[in-house]
């Protein structure tokens, strides 16, 4: 009797895909995927036994028509378990198990999709008829890679290890069924440029850029900065810092870094992990202006992409590939769709795992992780250097004291020690000093809307939308132009307009007071003589900071007030903790430098000391090392517990200019409404559920095709976006973004 495993639309059976060649296709893919940790045979084994469980009649009937649903996957792992014992078979159950539903919690309450109850599970087809096929390719057991780790680390390396392998398994399976299924995508995918070739084009298109620099003392600074970047990066992979203040030219600096490191130590990739999505394009679109667009990708919560269109270009088609597994050179990710992966138990988020590996791994404002989720980043960090050749850069303005001085229980796995790029990051600090940072006291908001006015050209940053609204409206009651407002309730083309004007504005001389919520502070290449920044994490304040006096042009320098707004408290939670710690930081120093590097350390390090286990506050690690040494882990409940992003919210897109209509229209006639999800991301906006909710309640959401949700246009405003306050009367007083 033949075996299949996939029948193909329009053919006839002898055409169909044989099990034992799919079987044997994805074991030699998987094999080559873990080769490179040295975890090859457990992939191999992994991609053969996978699908055992379609040696089933009741599959093979499936297949011929019978509308009937057979469970396939937990056949391999039992056979796993009972071939290879509870070491090596619980590494292979978990990812066998998982490769369509996602890699389950070992033990579950009353949960018959556990792992445990799957592997005592009898009720299952007969499978038997695999022997005859694969007798000869499942006789040896499976060696383990020899993990970096001491005993204390060990169990958080398995759990990552079973993570690998299942990428492997999930990402080989998925390629070779394409294969079979949609020869045409399959041969779409392409890799981009080798390494070395972008390395050649980053250095081509440098040369260019520092030829036409002004001589200027910054510049100096930004190319002594490049030249120390360029020289360490012939160290071995490892974990390095680079601490440089804003504006010193991080970015290119970093990346010059990253490609020829790679390139000396035969690394794959670079990653680029960025904070923010608001942020994430002009980075991206950096990258490509250096290095091409065929060997960037750009991969955040707004490129969601979806199977087809009817306008697609070959470009957009071949990244929407390449995001599905990043087999690109250049990746351009946020910290959520980088650590929420390394997190996640669906295939759809780990098929890329495997290919983190032989990888630089550059984390831009790497300050900015949640603080509640620090402790399993790093760990997870440390495992990518120690077992999977990763290097990471933690590239920052104002390192974390995690480690010169860790907060008590912390260290670095491994017994790691970062390496500094820049050789006296405290003398780099001195001679790129741009401006003076001073506690300004507590300001009524009459008090500081008349401040403002005087300024010719003032960035004002707060905590909360509220606030912001006040200024703004207190201000328009003074001046009649050069005022303008940022939050991200405007959408992205929105403030690109915004900010496009502002910049104008400041580069004529012209009145320009701007108030804006937190989203100005990182990546917005934007230079004032003066900013307020209410009272906030001193690593806020130092972003903010980098948008003053940003090219040194002031001489004596730029000025930074930092207050307190009287009648208004921070939101609840860590940001209010931040701000509490960064006031007691300014109360315990009389000296004005508020931004000075002891205040900097001893800000991250009264914060890191009091949070406490706090660095695991969803308590990640120990959930982990409660196996006890016998792979029990809960990866499901793991993945639902780490989300960077706790504040549920919803996307609206809003119809803000001709260009958006346009694309609305096309989507409504498509067959393929999806696709146009990337298009759109330019005019949509996040919203918290109960201001959603509000919007839906008065009629000004629409429902689109099933696909979209759209705010109906008398719902934004054109100074300050999206109007929620206009239905309530009032803006939530802790409404941040």
């Amino acid at each position: 009797m033949e075996f299949y495993a996939h029948s193909g639309k329009g053919q006839t059976k002898e055409q169909w895909q044989k099990l034992k060649d799919h079987l044997t296709a994805v074991a030699e893919m998987a094999r080559v995927f873990a080769e490179r940790y040295g975890a090859g045979e457990l992939g191999y084994m992994a991609g053969i036994l996978h699908d055992v469980g379609k040696y089933s009649a009741e599959f093979q009937a499936k297949l011929d028509g019978k509308n009937q649903r057979v469970d396939h996957s937990t056949a391999g792992a039992k056979e796993a378990m009972a071939r290879y014992g509870e070491l090596i078979g619980k590494i292979l159950a978990y990812p066998i198990a998982g490769h369509h539903a996602g890699l389950a919690d070992y033990i579950g309450a009353g949960d018959d999709a556990c792992l445990e109850a799957r592997l005592q599970n009898t009720n299952i087809p007969a499978y038997n008829n695999f022997e005859s096929e694969l007798k000869e390719l499942i006789k040896n057991k499976p060696g383990l890679p020899r993990l970096k780790a001491d005993k204390h680390e060990m169990e958080f390396s398995c759990f990552m290890l079973i993570r690998m392998i299942y990428s492997c398994l999930v990402d080989a399976d998925y390629m070779d069924t394409e294969r079979f299924c949609d020869v045409e995508k399959s041969l779409k995918r392409e890799k981009g440029l080798p390494i070395h070739e972008l390395e050649e084009k980053l250095n081509t298109y440098l040369k260019e850029i520092i030829s036409g620099a002004e001589k200027t003392d910054l510049n100096t600074q930004r190319a002594n900065i490049m030249n120390a970047c360029v020289d360490k990066a012939s160290l071995k992979p490892g974990f390095f810092t680079l601490t440089v203040p804003t504006g010193g030219g991080k970015t290119f600096s970093s990346l010059a870094f990253a490609l020829k490191h790679a390139k000396i130590n035969k690394l794959e990739r670079v990653i680029y992990v960025i904070p923010y999505t608001s942020i994430i394009e002009q980075n991206a679109d950096v990258f490509r202006k250096a290095l091409g667009t065929e060997s960037v990708l750009e991969h955040h919560s707004n490129y969601d992409y979806k199977e087809g269109s009817d306008d697609e270009d070959e470009s957009d088609y071949r990244m929407k590939l390449a995001a599905e597994n990043w087999d690109m050179p250049l990746i351009a990710t946020t910290n959520v769709q980088f650590f929420e992966s390394l997190f996640a138990n669906r295939g759809s988020r780990c098929r890329k795992l495997h290919n983190i590996a032989n990888s630089v791994i550059i984390l831009d404002e790497a300050q900015m992780l949640p603080v509640q989720y620090m402790k399993p980043c790093i760990y997870a960090l440390a495992e990518l250097i120690k077992n999977y050749n990763c290097t990471v850069v933690f590239c920052t303005a104002t390192q974390p004291a995690l480690f010169d001085d860790p907060p008590e229980g912390f260290k670095l796995p491994g017994g790691m020690e970062p390496v500094e790029i820049i050789e006296k990051p405290k003398e780099l600090y001195k001679k790129l000093k741009a401006v003076s940072v001073e506690w300004s006291g507590e300001k009524e908001t009459e008090v500081l809307t008349a401040e403002l006015a005087k300024c010719k050209q003032v960035l004002c940053i707060v905590n909360t939308r509220k606030l912001a609204r006040e200024l703004y409206d207190g201000l328009k009651k003074t001046e009649n132009s050069g005022i303008y407002h940022l939050s991200a309730g405007m959408c992205p083309a929105h403030r690109s307009e915004r900010i496009a004007k502002i910049k104008e504005k400041l580069k004529n001389k012209e009145k320009c007071l701007v108030v804006s919520t937190q989203l100005i502070e990182a990546g917005v290449d934007i230079d004032f003589p003066v900013v307020y920044r209410e009272i906030a994490g001193i690593d806020s304040i130092a972003q903010a900071a980098g948008r003053c006096n940003r090219e040194r042009k002031i001489k004596e320098g730029g000025r930074v007030y930092v207050f307190k707004p009287a009648g208004h408290k921070a939101p609840p939670g860590f940001l209010a903790r931040t701000a509490g710690v960064a006031k007691e930081v300014i109360n315990l120093n009389e000296n004005k430098d508020l931004l000075s590097l002891k205040n900097i350390k001893e800000y991250f390090e009264i914060l890191y000391s009091r949070e406490g286990e706090g660095l695991d506050g969803k308590n990640i690690l120990k959930s982990i090392n409660n196996s006890g040494g016998r792979l029990e882990y809960p990866f499901k409940t793991v993945s639902e517990s780490f989300n960077l992003i706790d504040n549920k919210t919803y996307s609206l897109v809003v119809r803000y200019d001709e260009k958006c209509d346009e694309i609305l229209e096309k989507a409504k006639f498509s067959p393929y409404p999806g696709s146009f999800a990337r298009k759109l991301q330019r005019y949509t906006v996040q919203v918290y559920k109960q201001d959603y909710d509000k919007l839906v309640k008065a009629g000004k959401v629409k429902n689109f095709r099933d696909m979209f949700f759209v705010l109906e246009k008398e719902a934004y405003l054109p100074e300050t976006g999206v109007s929620v306050e206009e239905l309530t009367g009032k803006v939530p007083e802790n409404y941040i973004v």
